[in-house]
């Protein structure tokens, strides 16, 4: 949750129209695809930008309890997609049973890693498992030069993040005729919106691929949400007022019914619901008082519910629009 001072910034950056008034109508669902889980905010990492201010010192992660209640809603209920995310999602050690539960379920399931993780003593396992379960790897490399990824993550990051790439890849990952997917993510390094995900991602290919001699199948563009740790980038470099004046004159309204708060549910750590993973950091729940944590989970109710907005969320609207999937449009 973002501390008074944080929220006082954000509101005095956030001048003219509010994020509602430009939308001129209430969201709702429109339908419940993908069930987006985060297993804590342990982090092997502390990246400048990220929104949950993950990181080894955290100590929140989600018990085998809420993990149970995970599964049993996916049973119920003709969810397509199972997104575990966090902090760094290996760092809780109840992943490998769910992931093997998960997987039985047949859906697609994905996984979002920081890479370098799956380096690391106690964490090079993953590898093999995400491998013979099929999971989809969605792996965050904020840039394919190593001087903007290690800037954004720490030195050394973007050479463990590559390593991994081989090593998935030997394994099949992004493979001709292979079912194994391995999916990028990049993030702006700076207090701009990114490039176009089309051009982006051919660049990417052909830079990785030449320089590294490693591949993946595609590459998902995210808006920088300003919160967590880019709020406070944003705030220090005194670059708040100027991003959310961008990301306000870059709304486009044909985002609108591509959003991922439509057609998602995030699930924190502990167990309540969120239309989405950045609505979880700012602690904005569901607005379905009654259906607030997996364990009073109404299907009916969660499915078109109406969707809790605020300034931040022109960064899903702005440009192409942006989502954990990657560009909208």
């Amino acid at each position: 949750m973002l501390a008074p001072e944080q929220m006082e910034a954000l509101a005095g950056a956030s001048s003219g129209l509010p994020f509602g008034g430009m939308v001129g109508r209430p969201l709702h669902a429109a339908s419940l695809d993908i069930l987006q889980i985060n297993t804590g905010k342990r982090c092997s990492l502390t990246c400048r930008h990220c929104h949950v201010e993950a990181g080894p010192g955290r100590t929140e992660l989600m018990g085998r309890d809420v993990f149970e209640k995970c599964l049993e809603i996916l049973a119920r209920h003709d969810i397509g997609t199972i997104d575990i995310t966090g902090g760094a999602p290996e760092m809780n050690p109840w992943l490998p049973w769910f992931i093997h539960e998960a997987a039985a379920l047949g859906r697609r399931l994905m996984v979002r890693s920081n890479l370098a993780i799956l380096l690391e003593d106690g964490y090079s396992r993953f590898i093999d498992l995400f491998a013979s379960h099929g999971v989809e790897v969605v792996g965050s490399l904020p840039d394919y030069r190593m001087e903007r990824t290690d800037r954004q993550r720490g030195s050394g990051v973007f050479n463990r993040a590559i390593e991994a790439m081989r090593r998935l890849n030997a394994l099949g990952y992004a493979q001709p005729g292979s079912s194994l997917v391995l999916d990028l993510v990049h993030n702006p390094v700076g207090a701009y919106l990114p490039a176009p995900q089309a051009a982006l991602e051919h660049e990417y290919r052909a830079r990785l691929k030449a320089d590294h001699g490693v591949d993946f199948n595609s590459l998902f563009c995210l808006v920088n949400s300003p919160t967590g740790r880019y709020l406070e980038y944003l705030i220090g470099s005194d670059n708040l007022g100027d991003y959310m004046s961008s990301l306000r004159q870059s709304f486009n309204p044909a985002t609108l019914d591509c959003l991922m708060c439509r057609t998602t549910l995030s699930v924190g750590w502990d167990g309540r619901l969120y239309d989405c993973d950045f609505n979880q950091m700012l602690d904005l729940p569901v607005s379905c008082a009654s259906s607030a944590t997996v364990g009073d989970f109404d299907y009916g109710k969660l499915k078109t519910r109406k969707i809790v907005t605020a300034d931040h969320c022109f960064c899903c609207t702005a440009g192409a629009g942006s989502s954990c999937q990657g560009a909208l449009r």
